[in-house]
């Protein structure tokens, strides 16, 4: 789930390193979490088909 995180992180734009990341401000790690979800939700449906 990390590496997904760190992914979905360089795909946004967010420079997102290992351990303490609180320097993020709420708009990028809200991007890197909407990323994950999108992608979360692109696999299954593409599961389904």
């Amino acid at each position: 789930m990390n590496r997904f995180k760190m992914e979905c992180a360089n795909e946004v734009g967010v420079n997102l390193r290992q351990g303490y990341n609180g320097d993020l401000t709420s708009r990028q790690a809200g991007s890197v979490g909407g990323q994950m979800v999108k992608k979360m939700i692109e696999s299954y449906e593409n599961s389904m088909k």
